[in-house]
């Protein structure tokens, strides 16, 4: 119990769920939004070359990945991902690709456009950086990974081979981070999505919880890289990574295709993007022509 309460002591925080005028009251289920930011924060010049992550302007620096988790009262939870180039409002700003919202006011203002847009309440806040990803990656002794084809991407710091293979943090990183695909960032958060389902299923087998030289640092590593809520804990996480350890259905979020816009190509809501998020406000089932089809690059 003690080391419970000074591992919760050790996570990072920021207000990213406080109120605002109008805010979407609680919706069933439980929700999670999972962000992927491309701060190099705390990583040394050397680091920076080791994981090719090169330097971003602005201190907030950017998010490429957003997932919105939903745990259901009952069933699978989903994993959707939100993909950087949708368009949408975003509070106080106007119409633009909704990542923008991270650049222009962090974590609070991306849930806030979040939630007016889908209108589903997000319950826990979590983001990790690029210093952070690999480092839990490597805590669990790498991660199995089966490709159906090979993966090169000189600006990820890429290079893989097909078949199954174990992927170190630095592999991993360049994994999620490639959009070296025909269909670039709608190939990567399938591949994005199916790499978390992995991670999970790795970090909650016994072979990480039976052995404390991976079940350690594998709780350091997330206390120490992940930030979360203010008003989130540690056994909050703990029920995330329980909850997604058994094949969760995975999905990006519908949308009516690219559009041209003054923040260039960008994808467009439409009628399915509403159904789809009013489902999830209800906790209602999705049925099947609303789920992607693509499977991305991981078999």
């Amino acid at each position: 119990m003690g080391l419970t309460f000074y591992y919760d002591s050790k996570l990072n925080r920021v207000d990213a769920l406080s109120a605002y005028p109008d805010r979407v009251r609680d919706t069933p289920g439980t929700n999670w939004l999972l962000v992927g930011s491309d701060s190099r924060a705390g990583l040394t010049e050397q680091q920076k070359r080791n994981l090719t992550t090169g330097d971003v302007d602005g201190d907030l620096g950017r998010t490429d990945t957003m997932m919105l988790v939903h745990i259901p009262n009952s069933g699978k939870a989903i994993i959707v991902s939100i993909p950087r180039d949708l368009y949408v409002t975003i509070p106080g700003q106007g119409p633009h690709k909704i990542n923008a919202a991270f650049t222009f006011g962090g974590p609070k203002l991306l849930v806030q456009t979040i939630e007016t847009f889908t209108r589903v309440h997000i319950d826990h806040y979590a983001e990790i950086g690029f210093g952070g990803f690999d480092t839990l990656v490597d805590s669990v002794g790498g991660v199995n990974i089966c490709l159906d084809q090979p993966l090169r991407d000189p600006k990820a710091g890429l290079n893989l081979r097909a078949g199954c293979q174990d992927l170190n943090g630095r592999q991993a990183l360049g994994l999620v981070r490639t959009r070296a695909f025909p269909n670039a960032d709608l190939e990567r958060v399938v591949n994005q999505r199916k790499f978390l389902t992995a991670l999970m299923s790795k970090a909650a087998s016994f072979s990480t919880i039976a052995n404390p030289f991976r079940l350690f640092p594998f709780v350091s590593g997330t206390v120490s890289t992940l930030t979360v809520d203010n008003g989130d804990h540690i056994w909050n996480l703990a029920m995330l990574g329980w909850a997604l350890r058994g094949g969760p259905v995975t999905t990006t979020t519908p949308t009516g295709g690219s559009e041209s816009t003054d923040d260039g190509d960008a994808l467009a809501p439409d009628d399915d993007t509403s159904t789809f998020f009013d489902l999830i406000a209800k906790d209602a089932p999705i049925p099947q022509n609303l789920l992607s089809t693509n499977t991305g690059a991981i078999s």
